[in-house]
């Protein structure tokens, strides 16, 4: 099988790659446990000086990263700017914190001394999607080799460039020739790399099948798993809420990675009373966000990564007019040869559209209008899934109170839209999968949480 890389701005075929054989990738794995070896001896302050290493040549290297990406997979230029600054911290932040994190922890017992310590669980495969080629990656990897495991990368398959230039991060910035290897392979080769015998966990971002047939192997195998799946994050624009603040945050959160975000806006939930101010203040900021060329280092919205996906995106739109929803703004596609799709707002969106009750993977919002609060938070957890959510409103205590004790996802923000801090877990529940990344929850996923008794 030949992996290609598809430029989706013009259609041109930009490399194409042949699939290891599985003998070659089964290679690879005894090669990452065989460096791992080594690794898990080497002290934390070795391991921080090669990791801010990574973030040095991150940085250095920004603007050529973001063009892999533009060119892979559509992210405008000026994003992938970005995301290359976030590796960067991440690579900093768990060099500065790991020690830290996965420090013994002394507990009290009869025992003379008793502890918990945290040890590297070995080879970790990751399963990586396309919509934020190097951040996905580097949010697993960063605390992942911190913590002394070695890292295999199968990456989607429409961003094989982006894989290789991750692997030749970590090779450049001297870290175990071994200790973080790409695996060109295609999807039909994850079950077997599963079985491994090396392979100790698996933490796979992306679709719910995707995630059921992982979960399904290594559960077999009886091996760890964290999965961050899809998401269709309700943003809940409440009745004393500024709509100017939550026409801005609503726009932004739809909209980051040209929709194409598993904690991106999705479900505007608006209370009937604010409903028309607030559609007329979302559509205009909607209205003037500038889509063309990613390589424009003006364009704030690229084309879709595929056109596929494009092309299933506008089938959801169309079907959810069909039955009844309104476009207040875009849901056609444009005459072009590039994967593009407009910001596009519907509204009188309600339950059994596509709209409704599906991920909307792209520039898309669905406005669901309700009376009152409790209908709100009702339509709000009437979702399969349970990634991120906000609340818009100008009383604190409310906000608090029901991102506390009402929303059911794995973060809720107040007055500001959804995204992942290196501070803070992220995760969902329900469909949006389980486990956590970032912070010290993240970092202890593939660690072995040991009890150490000693009478």
């Amino acid at each position: 099988m030949t992996i290609e890389s598809i430029n989706p701005t013009t259609g041109e075929v930009l490399a194409r790659y042949e699939e290891m054989a599985p003998a070659a990738a089964a290679k690879i794995v005894d090669e990452a446990h065989e460096a791992l070896l080594d690794w898990r001896r080497v002290p934390y302050p070795e391991r921080a000086g090669l990791m801010r290493k990574a973030a040095e040549i991150l940085r250095d290297n920004a603007l050529d990263y973001a063009r892999l990406m533009a060119n892979e997979m559509g992210k405008p230029v000026r994003d992938g700017v970005a995301e290359a600054e976030k590796c960067a911290v991440a690579c900093e932040f768990y060099a500065d914190n790991a020690e830290r994190f996965l420090a013994p922890e002394p507990i009290a017992t009869e025992a003379a001394n008793s502890f918990v310590t945290f040890n590297p669980l070995g080879v970790v495969l990751a399963v990586m999607p396309w919509n934020f080629p190097f951040w996905q990656v580097f949010r697993f990897a960063a605390p992942g080799v911190m913590a002394g495991n070695a890292a295999v990368l199968k990456h989607a398959s429409n961003v094989p460039g982006c894989a290789l230039a991750i692997e030749a991060i970590f090779r450049e910035a001297g870290f175990p020739k071994n200790l973080f290897r790409t695996l060109m392979v295609s999807s039909r080769q994850v079950e077997a790399i599963i079985e491994h015998p090396l392979v100790k966990a698996v933490t796979l971002t992306g679709s719910g099948p995707a995630g059921r047939a992982v979960a399904s192997k290594a559960g077999a195998m009886l091996k760890k798993t964290v999965l961050e799946l899809g998401g269709s994050d309700p943003y809940l624009v409440l009745d004393d809420a500024d709509l100017e603040l939550a026409a801005a945050v609503s726009a932004k959160g739809r909209l980051v990675n040209s929709g194409q975000s598993c904690i991106a806006a999705k479900r505007f939930i608006v209370l009937d009373k604010v409903r028309r101010e607030f559609e007329e203040l979302f559509v205009k900021r909607m209205s003037v966000v500038r889509m063309g060329n990613p390589l424009n280092p003006e364009t704030e919205i690229g084309p879709q990564a595929r056109h596929d996906l494009r092309d299933a995106l506008h089938r959801q739109v169309e079907a959810s007019i069909s039955m009844g929803a309104n476009s207040l703004l875009g849901g056609v596609v444009p005459n072009d040869r590039g994967a593009f799709y407009p910001p596009t707002v519907l509204t009188d969106v309600r339950k059994g559209m596509p709209a409704y009750d599906e991920e909307l993977f792209g520039p898309v919002a669905a406005i669901i209008p309700v009376k009152d609060e409790e209908a709100a938070i009702a339509v709000a957890n009437d979702s399969v899934f349970g990634l991120g959510s906000a609340v818009i409103t100008r009383d604190l205590g409310r906000g608090e109170r029901i991102a506390t004790e009402k929303i059911e996802s794995g973060c809720v923000f107040v007055n500001e839209a959804v995204r992942s801090d290196l501070r803070l877990p992220f995760g969902g529940i329900k469909e949006s999968g389980y486990g956590r990344e970032l912070s010290t929850y993240g970092i202890k996923e593939f660690v072995n949480i040991k009890t150490v008794y000693i009478a």
